[in-house]
């Protein structure tokens, strides 16, 4: 029996390397299962209620108010 062609005979081929190369296969569908997620993950994320909004990172260091406090006791004296 000939290796059938993905092309030609998709849900042969399907069949004939989850005996042959189930690691490869596996993978295959794990790996195109990525993008699904990708695209889903945030509605299915919604509809369970995690609606939360994360904040923005913040570009700049904040600067705080009022004059820097030198600290005391660690000179090197």
């Amino acid at each position: 029996m000939s290796t059938p062609r993905f092309w030609s005979q998709p849900l042969r081929y399907i069949r004939w390397a989850s005996h042959e190369k189930p690691a490869i296969l596996y993978s295959l569908i794990i790996g195109s299962m990525g993008p699904v997620f990708l695209l889903g993950a945030k509605p299915v994320r919604r509809l369970f209620g995690d609606d939360y909004e994360r904040p923005p990172i913040p570009l700049t260091y904040p600067i705080p108010p009022g004059p820097r406090k030198i600290p005391e006791g660690y000179d090197d004296e």
